[in-house]
């Protein structure tokens, strides 16, 4: 594992997969605005999280919030919106389907 950061959902593995999402590009975990807590996906969230979500302001996007799940970096809020779906850090890729649910997480 590349990061020592506790990720919680369900089935996560070392690089942050989940039961929800676990593709060889599913390697993400972001931390919730709203417990301080990093997760792999909204869906964990919603089984074991703080029950209460919400989405990163954008006068926060300068935060971090993102890990990768490759090599242990995180990435702010600004730095993962617009890196194209690939770590800045390790230039692993990240799924490009995750912009769908952008929603969920960023303002």
């Amino acid at each position: 594992m590349a990061h020592t950061m506790t990720v919680k959902g369900l089935d996560v593995d070392p690089e942050t997969r989940c039961r929800h999402y676990h593709s060889a590009i599913d390697r993400i975990a972001i931390k919730f605005y709203c417990c301080g807590e990093y997760f792999p996906c909204f869906e964990c969230h919603a089984a074991v999280g703080c029950g209460h979500p919400q989405v990163w302001p954008k006068d926060k996007f300068a935060e971090t919030a993102v890990l990768c799940g490759s090599c242990g970096n995180t990435l702010s809020v600004e730095e993962y919106l617009q890196c194209s779906s690939t770590c800045p850090h390790c230039s692993a890729l990240f799924n490009p389907g995750c912009s769908l649910h952008k929603h969920l997480y960023f303002a």
